[in-house]
C-alpha cells in the first residue's frame, strides 16, 4: 500500500506535514509506505533535523504550490506541477492508492472529480465530519461544505455514502440515518427537507430514523447525520468553535476535548473513485499523522469498492 501526502498543504507546511509524515510512519505495518510529494530537498533537511531516515519514505518532487486563495479548477489547470495536482496525477495512474492534503480544499474537490473522477452513479461527492457524542462514540456529518446547494435525490445518496462510511471505517452497525432538520415532524423543514424526507423514508438503502434537530448532534439518536453543504459547514465551524472556547476558559472536559479536530486529521471525499481526504489549513503534525492513517483505513477497508457496488 502506498499513501500519498502533500507535504506542501496547509498553513504550516512543510514542516508541520513532514513532522506529521514521521509520525504516521511510525503506525504503519510491513508493506504500508509514505510518498511524500512536494519539495524534496527541505523535506530531508526536516528529515535530516530529526535524525529520520529518508529511506522511511518515497519521494516525488515537485516544484509548484497551490495557495490557499487560489481558485481551485484555475490553479489545477495553470499550476500542474503542484503538489496537489501531481498527487492526483499519481492517484489516477494507480501508483498510489490513497491521497491526502491539508491544502486548498477547493482543488482537493475539483482535482478529485477531474482525475479519479465520480463514481457511476454518484450525483454529488460528499465531504464527511466527526460527531462526538456524550455517551461515547461517534457519529458521521456530511456534507460539511462540497455542496451548498442540494436536491432531495443528492440527499438521499449522502444517507448511502455516510452510512457505508460510517460501517465500513468506524465498525457501526447498521447505522442509523438521519435527516437534519428544524423539527422532528414529517412535515417540518425547508423545501428540501421535506421533499426528500418521503425519499428517504421509502429507501431500502439505508436504515433512516427520521428528521433529528440541531439539539440532537450530540446525543444518541443518529449515527449519520445528513443535511446541504451549507448547513453542515455552519455546524462544523460552530462544532470547532466548542473546543477553542474550553481552551481560552480554561476549562478541562474529556468530552469537548473530543472536539479537537486533530484526533480526526481530516474530511473524506466520499463518492470518488479512490480515497482522498482533506485536512484542516492549521492541521498539527498530529493531526496529519491521523490524516494519513484515515487514508490507510479507507484503503483496508475497501470503502471505494463498497460504495461502486452500492451504486451499480
Amino acid at each position: 500500500m502506498k499513501i500519498g501526502l502533500d507535504i506542501m498543504g496547509g498553513d504550516y507546511a512543510p514542516k508541520a506535514t513532514v513532522l506529521g509524515a514521521i509520525a504516521a510512519c511510525k503506525s504503519l505495518a510491513e508493506g504500508q509506505k509514505l510518498v511524500l510529494i512536494g519539495d524534496q530537498a527541505v523535506a530531508l533537511e526536516i528529515l535530516q533535523e530529526n535524525n529520520f531516515s529518508a529511506d522511511n519514505f518515497e519521494f516525488v518532487n515537485t516544484t509548484e504550490v497551490i495557495g490557499m486563495g487560489e481558485h481551485p479548477t484555475k490553479a489545477i489547470v495553470q499550476k500542474p506541477d503542484s503538489s496537489i495536482s501531481v498527487g492526483f496525477n499519481l492517484l489516477k495512474e494507480g501508483k498510489i492508492d490513497a491521497f491526502s492534503s491539508a491544502g486548498n480544499t477547493g482543488a482537493m474537490l475539483v482535482g478529485s472529480m477531474f482525475s479519479v473522477k465520480t463514481i457511476p452513479g454518484v450525483q454529488r461527492p460528499a465531504m464527511t465530519t466527526i460527531v462526538p457524542k456524550l455517551k461515547g462514540g461517534l457519529g458521521i456529518l456530511l456534507d460539511v461544505g462540497a455542496n451548498a446547494d442540494c436536491k432531495p435525490e443528492v440527499l438521499v445518496q449522502f444517507g448511502v455514502l455516510g452510512s457505508l462510511f460510517a460501517q465500513s471505517v468506524y465498525g457501526i452497525e447498521n447505522p442509523r440515518v438521519s435527516l437534519m432538520n428544524i423539527g422532528e415532524e414529517e412535515e417540518k423543514g425547508n423545501l428540501l427537507c421535506q421533499a426528500t424526507y418521503p425519499l428517504m423514508k421509502e429507501t431500502t438503502l439505508f436504515n433512516f430514523v427520521g428528521n433529528v434537530e440541531g439539539r440532537d448532534l450530540f446525543n444518541d439518536s443518529a449515527d449519520v447525520y445528513v443535511c446541504d453543504g451549507f448547513t453542515g459547514n455552519v455546524i462544523l465551524k460552530m462544532a470547532e468553535s466548542f473546543y477553542v472556547i474550553t481552551i481560552k476558559k480554561g476549562l478541562k472536559d474529556e468530552f469537548f476535548d473530543r472536539f479537537n479536530y486533530e484526533q480526526y486529521g481530516g474530511s473524506p471525499i466520499l463518492g470518488v473513485n479512490a480515497p482522498v481526504v482533506v485536512g484542516h489549513g492549521i492541521s498539527s503534525p498530529e493531526a496529519i499523522k491521523n490524516m494519513v492513517l484515515l487514508s490507510k483505513n479507507m484503503v483496508e477497508t475497501g470503502l471505494v469498492d463498497k460504495v461502486k457496488q452500492a451504486f451499480q
